[in-house]
């Protein structure tokens, strides 16, 4: 699916998504990586959602994110809750959703000046 947002300079975009892949700013990846309005961490170290733990986070600390969007692929399906526990004491919220939903919502946080991040299980 393609996404149609105004133009807005200087921070990442999902442009599209489907099976397998989402674009940013037109730059298609097939890869679980976290992106960040002014910076994106391909190839981030996760195969599936079992193994998700916070030290997975680590590399998002330094950009002091308030919220994660947490996309775990096709389906919606939960982390450990002790994972939610951890992100929340250190004062970064957690949303777990699907994939394309992470997608979505991530475009309007971002645009509206949000400190938000999207660690996406492709």
């Amino acid at each position: 699916m393609k996404l149609h947002l105004s133009q807005h300079e200087g921070i990442n975009i999902f442009s599209g998504y489907g099976e397998g892949y989402v674009t940013i700013n037109q730059v298609r990846y097939e890869h679980n990586l976290i992106v960040l309005p002014d910076h994106i961490i391909e190839n981030w170290q996760i195969e599936n959602i079992e193994q998700l733990e916070a030290a997975h986070f680590d590399c998002i600390r330094p950009f002091q994110p308030e919220i994660v969007l947490l996309g775990t692929g096709a389906t919606l399906r939960f982390p450990d809750p002790k994972l939610m526990k951890v992100m929340i004491s250190s004062g970064i919220g957690l949303e777990v959703m699907d994939t394309h939903a992470t997608c979505r919502t991530y475009n309007i946080l971002s645009t509206e000046g949000r400190r938000v991040a999207a660690a996406l299980i492709i």
